[in-house]
């Protein structure tokens, strides 16, 4: 009895921690918001205490299947926004935790139109102070939020995490990245590339979904739904849109992202964006994620007991707080 009863108060106190951990200084409310072109299913997340009104960031996520905490993910990058007296305002993709329609059915551009219409909602609440409106994106959503900075050159300011330059030449890296990181041979790099160009080829003849099927030899092809998707995407750069950003911008990249070449995002951004409007943080040893990369890359299983136990340390040494402190300092232009 003396050894189940120790199991018990382990048991216990175990559970007991894992809520202390994932206890974040923030107030989360769900919410139904209009979006561009069917309602949002989002939450904003409000500092602990305090009436506002609150400065607010806007969040845009990565590629893929994604509701507004990406599986609580988010909550200590959203707990550093609130220490800086910032809200957060996530939203499921739509098709995703109960929300209307399909992800893979936009664009870029009907993403950047989505994120734009929470941010006129939001400048119509009390308890949001419209002067002080920033954006969050991440990997993909740096089709997205470039877009919306140029449209809307009164927001305060953008956080860019392991944001994409060009498509296609994004995918490549990725996938020559994943292979090498795993220890592919060279026989299955080239069957790999082949299989890409395949593809490639079948995109630029704006082929069928059939067509595509027909001239593709990977045992797991996309789906149609996929291929629709890449076909709306896959001519998106940066580089087009950027020139016409005046906002200021942070740059966050870490030195082991396996999706993104960040030595070629920094350089575009640096060729593009004056020294003054530009702020570039790179992180050793962080993953796509700024998560550390012994977590992320190999898909640890140590990274679930801490997401659980520790989640704020996850992260790269520094990234939170840094968060905390670019927003703080920012002035209302």
């Amino acid at each position: 009895m003396i050894a189940v009863g120790c199991v018990v108060a382990l048991v216990v106190g175990a559970g007991g921690w894992v809520i202390y951990a994932n206890d974040f200084a923030i107030r989360q409310e769900e919410l139904t918001i209009p979006g561009s072109t069917q309602p949002l299913k989002a939450t904003l997340a409000l500092p602990e205490h305090g009436k506002g009104p609150f400065g607010l960031v806007v969040f845009v996520h990565g590629d893929g299947p994604a509701n507004a905490t990406r599986d609580s993910f988010y909550e200590p990058i959203w707990e550093s926004f609130a220490k800086a007296g910032y809200a957060s305002l996530s939203w499921n993709k739509p098709g995703i935790d109960g929300a209307p329609g399909n992800w893979l059915d936009q664009s870029m551009h009907d993403r950047a139109a989505e994120a734009e219409a929470t941010i006129a909602w939001a400048r119509q609440r009390d308890d949001i102070d419209p002067r002080r409106i920033g954006m969050w994106g991440i990997s993909q959503g740096g089709w997205v939020v470039p877009e919306v900075a140029a449209n809307l050159p009164d927001l305060q300011f953008v956080v860019l995490v392991g944001a994409a330059v060009n498509w296609l030449r994004q995918g490549e890296y990725n996938l020559l990245a994943e292979l090498r990181h795993r220890g592919a041979s060279q026989a299955d790099i080239a069957a790999a590339l082949d299989r890409r160009n395949a593809g490639l080829q079948a995109l630029r003849e704006n082929a069928t979904y059939e067509k595509y099927r027909a001239a593709q030899h990977d045992s797991d092809p996309m789906s149609e739904d996929r291929w629709n998707f890449v076909q709306r995407n896959y001519r998106s750069d940066v580089t087009t849109v950027l020139p016409q950003v005046k906002v200021p911008v942070l740059l966050v990249l870490g030195d082991d992202d396996l999706n993104v070449d960040v030595d070629e995002t920094e350089r575009v951004y640096r060729e593009i964006l004056p020294p003054q409007q530009l702020t570039v943080q790179r992180y050793p040893n962080a993953s796509h994620n700024i998560v550390k990369a012994g977590f992320d890359n190999d898909q640890d299983w140590r990274a679930t007991v801490v997401a659980l136990f520790a989640p704020r340390t996850l992260y790269a040494p520094g990234y939170l707080d840094s968060l905390r402190e670019y927003a703080g300092n920012q002035v209302v232009r």
